[in-house]
């Protein structure tokens, strides 16, 4: 295993560099180094599984579907599968917390039980089960590790309280099938593509983007809208981000107030510390002007 977390991280580091070149972005090294640790444990972890797949990325398509318009459509998608003796397993891996997916394993059961139904009914495939792996590590794995530390870089105490964590952490969530559920999420799909069609693209209430998330403590816009590169052009956001403000604004209190909207403080840091790593050497500037 110890081979294999060398080739894996020989790997991180090297797509990761791969991708700042070809970007000119890049990530503040504590969350590139938490991105590794994510691999890494995600190894440690489900390695057996890994080991078990037999086929990656397999396509899965639904053709010549019909929107409630009357509009044709299809569904692609991926996953991929473990054939093990008499055993067919489907798998869909999410960055999500897992206690997560179990409280909202609707929502995942939709798409995983539509490729299911494209398994089995029209690829004639056998199924014996579905699942979901969450990658994301819990709080307890989190406080496992010291602020700034891999996971190959801890003492003996370190790694035993980890290795407790580890043991404690259930990232494979099984899913139930039913054939129902594939034909709501057929027709949702015909339901958005018709939007899509007629350039419908009406953003939520405000009421919907101050409410809860989820059943989470966090609401809508700070979970999905401040994710959104259009968010600033989006009438719904800017009544919820001026909605405590009284009175006649100022022109500069309008844009500090809303286009000052971009995240919580250490977001902000993040992108800052990022795109600083991202600044090309002075050096290579010279040799680029000729000088």
């Amino acid at each position: 295993m110890k081979n294999m977390e060398e080739f894996i991280r020989d790997c991180f580091y090297r797509n990761f560099e791969l991708l700042r070149q070809e970007g000119g972005g890049s990530l503040s090294p504590e969350v590139r180094d938490a991105a590794l640790n994510q691999v890494l444990l995600y190894w440690r972890k489900l390695h057996g599984i890994a080991e078990r797949i037999t086929d990656t990325e397999v396509p899965i398509h639904l053709p010549n579907q019909t929107t409630p318009k009357g509009r044709s459509f299809g569904i692609e998608g991926v996953v991929d599968v473990i054939r093990e003796d008499d055993l067919t397993i489907m798998y869909d891996i999410k960055t999500h917390d897992p206690d997560y997916v179990r409280e909202h394993s609707d929502m995942y059961a939709m798409q995983l039980n539509l490729y299911a139904y494209v398994w089995q009914k029209l690829r004639g495939e056998p199924l014996d089960m579905l699942a979901i792996i969450a990658t994301a590590y819990p709080e307890a794995i989190r406080d496992a590790i010291p602020s700034g530390k891999l996971v190959n870089e801890l003492t003996n105490e370190e790694r035993a309280i980890l290795e407790v964590a580890i043991e404690q952490w259930q990232p494979l969530v099984e899913l139930e099938y039913d054939q129902l559920d594939v034909l709501e999420t057929i027709r949702r799909f015909g339901e958005i593509v018709d939007k899509i069609e007629d350039g419908v693209f009406a953003p939520p209430d405000v009421e919907i983007l101050e409410a809860k998330w989820q059943q989470t403590n966090e609401r809508f816009a700070t979970r999905i809208c401040r994710n959104c590169d259009t968010r600033f052009s989006c009438d719904s956001y800017r009544h919820f981000a001026t909605r405590n403000q009284r009175g006649n604004w100022r022109l500069e209190q309008f844009v500090e107030t809303f286009y000052g909207d971009v995240g919580e403080a250490a977001q902000q840091e993040g992108w800052i510390a990022s795109n600083l790593n991202a600044t090309p050497e002075e050096a290579y500037i010279d040799a680029l002007l000729g000088e």
